[in-house]
């Protein structure tokens, strides 16, 4: 497939591409800063880089022609969060690609949320409750904006393929191992690896088992 990855520039991102690349698909980059990427991964014959800002009307439309499928990796900065600009940036910016994806007709989007995103099927679960209630504090406009991103994917994409890959406490492992859930399911737990993230979107986008739902990914 050729597939449009955003946020790639970040650690999850360039994970993102290297676990596309490994299973053959070709990569379209769209990134407001491509330079930041490694210089193999530029230089990747099956990696085309797109510049542009995600506000960017045409510029991210010229990325997304011929493409089958968004991989998304955009999420506030973690070491950023209490500064994150207030507006919804990120779920503006989805409101865009979402438009857009209709116009080249593109149906397939996986993007990358938190548990800040809920769902019917989670259950209470007091470590996670905690965590969600640290960020809303801690980081409020960036919890509004992921928030927003959820309500933005399931209202205006309610036509397309979606899935929104929920991930908790983020580290930098290379353990690909995950297991997909629920919040409080007795299963999924609070930790996964950026490498988990990775592995699970792009077997997700070859298995197609969590359409239009919004599992949480952890390690097992």
């Amino acid at each position: 497939m050729r597939v449009l990855i955003l946020g790639a520039t970040g650690a999850a991102g360039v994970l993102l591409i290297q676990e596309a690349l490994a299973a053959s698909h070709t990569v379209v980059v769209y990134a407001r800063s491509p330079e930041k990427l490694p210089e193999q991964t530029r230089a990747h014959p099956r990696v085309i880089i797109h510049k542009g800002q995600l506000d960017d009307q045409e510029a991210l439309s010229s990325a997304l022609k011929d493409v089958d499928a968004i991989l998304s990796a955009l999420g506030p900065s973690v070491s950023r969060g209490p500064s994150h600009p207030k507006g919804t940036p990120l779920a503006r910016a989805y409101s865009l690609i979402i438009e857009l994806m209709r116009t080249h007709g593109v149906h397939r989007l996986l993007a990358l949320g938190t548990p800040s995103i809920t769902d019917p099927n989670d259950k209470f679960s007091l470590r996670m409750s905690v965590l969600v209630t640290g960020v809303a504090t801690l980081a409020h406009t960036a919890y509004v904006d992921v928030v927003a991103i959820g309500e933005t994917i399931r209202t205006q994409g309610n036509d397309l393929d979606w899935t929104i890959v929920r991930v908790p406490l983020l580290s930098g492992s290379d353990d690909k191992n995950f297991l997909a859930g629920y919040v409080g399911d007795g299963k999924t737990g609070i930790w996964l690896t950026r490498a988990g993230f990775a592995s699970f979107v792009v077997q997700e986008l070859e298995k197609n088992e969590w359409v239009k739902k919004a599992p949480l990914i952890t390690l097992p």
